[in-house]
């Protein structure tokens, strides 16, 4: 198997149908069949990853645009374009969804089918007559896949069922489980990446794009961060950084989104795709290109959000970036010229001013098609750095260490370093810029907007705190209210499971 490719072919096995979390998948071979051999323990951790980029369903994958339409679209960097007309995807762009909305069915049941293949491998695996070092990485992959799709869920749905094993062996009175408390579910997702981060120490090495040990710990950082608990953040952020292994920013910022330096040194985990080979193609790149350039297959169903500040009814963010940040180039362009005309073509519904269109799942290598190779970027160290600094200055103020972490990022974008002598409050509104402005379209912003601090009291979301409203109100996102710090519970997850109960507000 082409090493860096190895998702492509993730559910070819026994158990790569997809799944409800009430239902019984069928399959050609029964699990005794299959589970014999190291292969066949290779292929079942495969089969983890697989939600992440493709399907069974032809519905959309968690990193191949359904995080854009289900998450995205629901803040204030992203909204959904001209050609994304599908009602329910407008409705969460304008928060009138509700919780029959087929985006928060999907995103719930794409992460529970994830959860279930790494249930499986981790009960089926250590039978296996097979060397130790591979059984010990893949158990750490395993490990790794079910604490990152459970904080996926914790963030977005609140409580969830916490299920821990197999749910094809269980009947559907066995799967009418009540919601797990939040502190449950972390509590399992912080063992579940200390006891990855172990296995992978023991494991043997594998191919670009696995899950690893400096992921374990990165990704604890992140769940850390996100908990408030500012000390353990920092600590996990700096056996990374300081750690053996090999994590560096890409010199040039552009590297880190073209094809040709994917899983590089910044890489720490991407969702593997390489659109050609994938059932659904490349959906977020076509999205991305805007309609009506001759050559170009373009939708534009992705837009920025525009709002209005002062007289200018086009505020976006991208006019938060300063023309000498580098990355405002890179993350954005203004116009694409016509491979069949010649021809430039930008302005879409911004009469007089300039449209940013997304650029980071550009390929050059395909650029007639609308198709990519581009990875989705899920952790990357710059983000590691920037949970460091803000961790940092959490517990400790505006260290030598935030500053140092912080103006690694800000000095490859181009930027000045920040001004020594900031406040406590100065120096985190500046993490909060250079986070958003770093990781725009990445899929990060909404659960940003929900962890960072702010004054409203809302009932639910961490400690109550968060600048969801305020942000949202301003760009004129204007229904949006406390209940939508959490997302719905699918309402067919509750017609299936009477013991499920609904969020606050739906």
């Amino acid at each position: 198997m082409k090493p860096g490719y190895f998702l492509i072919a993730a559910a070819l096995g026994a158990l790569s149908s997809c799944m409800k979390l009430t239902e019984k998948p069928t399959s050609f071979l029964s699990p005794d069949q299959f589970y014999k051999t190291a292969n066949d323990a290779v292929s079942a951790v495969n089969a983890i990853y697989y939600p992440m980029v493709d399907n069974s369903t032809g519905a959309q994958p968690i990193y191949n645009r359904l995080f854009y339409t289900g998450l995205d679209f629901l803040t204030d960097d992203m909204d959904a374009g001209p050609g994304s007309p599908n009602g329910e995807v407008r409705a969460l762009a304008k928060l009138t969804h509700a919780s029959t909305n087929l985006r928060i069915q999907q995103i719930w049941t794409e992460h529970y089918e994830g959860i279930n293949k790494a249930n499986i491998a981790l009960e089926r695996i250590p039978a296996i007559a097979m060397d130790e070092k591979l059984k010990s990485r893949l158990l750490g992959e395993a490990t790794f896949l079910r604490a990152f799709y459970y904080f996926n869920l914790v963030r977005l749905y609140g409580a969830v069922p916490l299920l821990l094993t197999d749910q094809t062996k269980l009947s559907v009175e066995e799967l009418q489980v009540p919601r797990t408390p939040v502190e449950e579910v972390y509590a399992q997702i912080i063992k579940d990446l200390q006891q990855a981060a172990v296995l992978f120490r023991s494991g043997s090495a594998g191919e670009p794009g696995r899950a690893t040990e400096g992921a374990a710990k990165s990704l604890l950082s992140k769940v850390y961060l996100t908990k408030r608990d500012w000390a353990n953040s920092v600590k996990l952020a700096e056996e990374v950084i300081d750690g053996p292994y090999g994590y560096a920013l890409l010199d040039d910022y552009a590297q880190v989104f073209l094809p040709a330096y994917k899983n590089g040194k910044e890489h720490i985990f991407s969702a593997q795709i390489k659109g050609s080979t994938i059932s659904t193609g490349h959906l977020v790149t076509s999205s991305d290109i805007r309609s009506g350039v001759p050559g170009l297959k373009g939708s534009y169903g992705n837009q920025v959000a525009f709002y209005t500040v002062g007289t200018d009814k086009f505020f976006s963010v991208y006019k938060l970036f300063t023309e000498k940040d580098k990355r405002k180039r890179v993350s954005f362009v203004t116009y694409y010229t016509s491979p069949t005309d010649g021809k430039r073509y930008a302005t879409v519904n911004a009469p007089g001013d300039s449209v940013p269109f997304i650029n980071k799942n550009w390929d050059p290598n395909y650029a007639t098609t609308g198709q990519s190779d581009a990875n989705a970027n899920i952790l990357r160290f710059a983000e590691v750095l920037l949970i460091h600094a803000e961790a940092e200055n959490e517990l400790n103020g505006p260290t030598t260490k935030a500053y140092t972490s912080l103006n690694r990022i800000r000095k490859r974008a181009g930027l000045d370093d920040l001004t020594p002598g900031l406040s406590k409050d100065q120096f985190r509104d500046s993490v909060y810029l250079d986070r958003r402005l770093e990781l725009v379209a990445e899929y990060h912003r909404f659960f940003d907007l929900i962890r960072q601090t702010g004054t409203e009291v809302t009932g639910v979301g961490p400690e109550n705190k968060g600048i969801l409203i305020k942000n949202l109100k301003l760009v004129g996102k204007t229904n949006v209210a406390p209940r939508h710090y959490l997302y719905a519970i699918p309402q067919g997850e509750i017609d299936r499971n009477p013991k499920l109960t609904q969020n606050p507000g739906w």
